[in-house]
């Protein structure tokens, strides 16, 4: 029987072996923006390498050529050899990164996981064996939609998502996007380019109204309220401890809950030019944003709480919770996973397999290959620069008067719009004007005659983006990942029976009344986007990295289940609603 036993393990994992060798591996492609701008690197992402003062470009390309090898070879002999920062003495300028009462002098901060990507797995897909079309270009119509969502989001971080559809700074973000070219080929199929692919078209959104603008495109985004109830309610817990409404998410005798912490409002980061510097200058500004001691803590109110949430969530964390809830509310599997009769019939009920245990560490199981997976992306093909960098960009063209080095943005800055551009230049000039601890100074750089007005990308977090490429994200994959395994496990089509909102101070949930019923698999969807999109709230994602990087994750996890599968004796299949809408059976 040992040797029965050992035989037939090794042919199940030789059958997982051939069913991941059977899946198409594709062909990757870049946008063509390194080979596009080799002098400059003008549309890459160069954080972390020095940068020129004056210009916020990268100094010297050959320091970006030694980035690209270490990431090709991930040895680490060639990373310990990459230039991190610069040497000058001093080495950062702005007021925030120098010596204070509350923080020392910034260090530097290194880049994150640069070979993950060119690891190997045991389960699931390849890390190489999934891909994302080019990311939009740095002269694209698409580019320009982007930024102008980035630079609104950031002007409308403390606009409370229950005050959206009253909120007339929102109606004029909406109007705004909507204006922009590539909102235009949605509207007027006929005025679309001839050269745009089958990737771009499917891209293709809008227009925008107070209630659809900054929410994802996936079934049931749009039903009820902009947040998620998984980011909100919390279950019942042992005894009936408490209400939903209460927000506590039972963590075995334990409970947690979903207030978050509160960041001061209207403060935002880099919007100096000696603070962007840095920050492009591998500055490690973490930890030196102003909170709230009024109060601590709230349900998720404003964008710049969702932001908050993102900065220092636990990666499957939400999922976690969602997961959670959702078996404390009975919500039923989906009905051809077997144990789901009556104790009476099935003589055994579902843990190991097809249980709370088993699709709880599910979450996390595909958490991690779905990081591997866009690590690929970000650092071995796009490399894709952040929005701060566009910003950057932006500041710089319209500073220098068409200096020759900023060409290749002239057609993005003019098509920006003006009126948001004036809003951005009077938000950072107040901002410039503070001096509390935490913010950048008056007395810091900038290029001779330059007043505190800027049109830099307002940002929710001191060190603005993390030190890895844009395209794709990581929260949005892994949301990707870990959503499709809890639509596979439980029945997508189950409707809710609540819906909350935050009240306006976000202390507590009160219960709204919608026209429609909030389902499983909408609330899902709807998690998914609001912790991929809430990285674009605290400007560090752009939307096509949102909505490329949830179906790697998504292919991720359907492998993963496809191989598991094999290993159960049951005779069973799980229905899954893909994030287009096809319906596929595992």
């Amino acid at each position: 029987m040992a040797e029965e036993r050992r035989q037939n393990a090794l042919e199940i994992r030789i059958q997982a072996a051939k069913l991941a060798k059977k899946r198409d591996h594709p062909t990757h492609k870049a946008n063509g923006d390194e080979d596009r701008y080799p002098e400059t690197l003008i549309g890459s992402f160069t954080k972390g390498l020095p940068h020129e003062k004056e210009t916020g470009l990268l100094s010297n390309p050959a320091d970006f050529a030694d980035f690209v090898r270490a990431i090709n070879t991930g040895a680490i002999k060639d990373m310990r050899r990459l230039k991190l920062g610069i040497d000058e003495d001093p080495r950062f300028i702005s007021g925030i990164a120098s010596k204070g009462d509350k923080h020392p002098f910034a260090d530097t901060r290194a880049w994150e996981s640069m070979a993950a990507g060119l690891t190997y797995d045991l389960e699931g897909p390849d890390a190489q064996a999934v891909t994302m079309p080019p990311a939009p270009k740095l002269d694209s119509d698409e580019l320009v939609t982007e930024i102008t969502e980035s630079y609104w989001m950031a002007l409308l971080r403390d606009v409370p998502f229950t005050e959206f559809e009253r909120d007339g700074n929102t109606a004029a973000a909406a109007a705004s996007i909507s204006r922009t070219r590539w909102v235009q080929y949605n509207e007027q199929p006929s005025q679309r380019p001839s050269t745009l692919t089958d990737e771009e078209i499917a891209r293709l959104r809008g227009p925008y109204t107070k209630k659809n603008v900054f929410r994802g495109v996936t079934n049931g985004e749009n039903v009820g309220p902009y947040l998620s109830q998984f980011l909100l309610v919390g279950t019942k817990g042992i005894g009936d401890a408490q209400q939903v409404s209460d927000g506590y998410v039972q963590y075995g005798g334990m409970r947690m809950d979903q207030r978050v912490r509160v960041a001061v409002p209207k403060r935002d980061y880099m919007t100096t030019w000696a603070s962007w510097l840095d920050v492009q200058n591998a500055g490690d500004l973490r930890g030196r944003e102003i909170y709230d001691d009024d109060t601590p803590f709230r349900f998720i109110t404003t964008p710049r709480d969702l932001a908050t949430w993102v900065h220092f969530d636990a990666l499957y964390q939400a999922y976690l919770n969602a997961c959670i809830i959702l078996l404390d509310i009975k919500a039923p599997f989906d009905p051809h996973i077997p144990f789901q009769a009556d104790d009476d019939v099935d003589k055994q009920q579902g843990f190991a397999t097809f249980g709370g245990p088993h699709i709880l560490s599910l979450c996390t199981e595909v958490a991690t290959r779905a990081l591997k997976a866009v690590r690929f992306q970000k650092y071995n093909l796009h490399r894709r620069l952040r929005p701060e960098a566009i910003g950057g960009l932006v500041e710089r063209f319209k500073k220098t008067n068409g200096d020759p080095k900023f060409a290749p943005v002239k057609k993005l800055v003019n098509d920006l719009d003006g009126d948001m551009l004036r809003r951005v230049e009077q938000h950072n000039c107040e901002q410039n004007k503070l001096s509390d601890d935490g913010h950048a100074r008056r007395e810091d750089y900038s290029p001779e005659g330059e007043s505190s007005q800027s049109y830099l990308l307002p940002m929710a977090f001191p060190e603005g983006s993390p030190m890895h490429p844009s395209y794709g994200a990581g929260h949005a994959t892994v949301a990707g990942a870990c959503v499709t395994v809890l639509k596979a496990f439980f029945d997508h089509e189950y409707e809710l029976d609540f819906c909350y909102v935050p009240t306006t101070d976000g202390k507590r949930l009160e219960k709204v009344n919608i026209n429609e019923k909030l389902t499983v698999e909408g609330e899902l969807n709807k998690l998914c986007a609001n912790i991929s999109i809430g990285r674009n709230w605290a400007g560090v994602h752009y939307y096509s990295d949102y909505f490329e990087s949830i179906k790697v994750g998504e292919e991720i996890a359907i492998g993963i289940l496809q191989e598991q599968k094999l290993t159960y004796g049951e005779d069973f299949f799980m229905t899954l609603p893909k994030f287009d809408g096809e319906k596929i059976r595992i």
